[in-house]
């Protein structure tokens, strides 16, 4: 795979966050994004603009007299509809079958552009000094902290007895919401735990590797977690036992 330099990387940029490249040049930008802080900081700044952009700008609705008009332009008489529906009705449903069967073997899983935001927030939280806002290994400061800064209460615990402490917590933003991350020492690794609300129904524990990070995520009473890390996929899931015990 060829690697891509910042000034590729930055031309590519609205569309990774507009996620319409294809699944190759994703996967490079998003590997780029992980190892660059200057391209990880101009994307945040995009992520940013794009949110400012939805929540601020005016929306004006077309006329419904313009919409009836394009519709109505140039459509063909009845009988004219009728005879080639005739004809070529049984191709269609072939056809749209097909891509049907196409789309739902390639298109990747709902929960993979979470689990890319996630691994690369995590890689970005190790390079800089901003893992945590809060300080504190102490869950009754840090769980007020995120009080009026999400519209949903994170569940924060101390796991020191059992080999995870709790280091802190601060605001992340993934999925086009601003997420609770919790971060946990193991030995010498840190452990990202991502949490932001959900409107699905319950999912069951996933790990996966990617970009040499362990992944251990789920979704439970509206929910989403996702656990990343370089610690082994064992330590990670022991943690997310934990977690999905309190």
């Amino acid at each position: 795979m060829n690697e891509l330099d910042c000034t590729v990387c930055q031309t590519q940029l609205h569309g990774y966050l507009d996620q319409e490249l294809d699944p190759a040049t994703a996967t490079q930008v998003a590997a780029h994004l992980s190892a660059c802080a200057e391209c990880a900081r101009l994307h945040e700044q995009a992520k940013l603009l794009k949110v400012s952009v939805k929540r601020h700008a005016p929306y004006y609705r077309a006329p419904a007299s313009l919409t009836a008009s394009v519709f109505a332009a140039d459509k063909p008489a009845p009988g004219f509809i009728r005879r080639w529906q005739k004809w070529l009705a049984p191709g269609f449903s072939a056809a749209a079958l097909a891509l049907a069967m196409v789309l739902y073997v390639a298109t990747p899983g709902s929960e993979q552009p979470l689990i890319d935001e996630a691994v690369s927030s995590h890689v970005r939280s190790l390079m800089g000094e901003h893992l945590n806002d809060v300080v504190s290994s102490d869950r009754h400061t840090v769980k007020p902290w995120f009080t009026g800064k999400l519209d949903f209460s994170p569940p924060v615990s101390d796991y020191s007895a059992q080999g995870f402490p709790l280091l802190g917590g601060r605001l992340d933003y993934l999925q086009h919401q601003t997420t609770a991350a919790l971060s946990y020492g193991h030995g010498k690794h840190i452990i990202n735990v991502f949490i932001l609300p959900t409107s699905e129904a319950d999912k069951a524990v996933q790990s996966q590797s990617l970009r040499g990070f362990n992944v251990v995520s789920w979704q439970a009473s509206y929910m989403r977690f996702v656990l990343v890390s370089d610690a082994e996929k064992a330590e990670l899931q022991a943690l997310g036992q934990l977690l999905r015990a309190q």
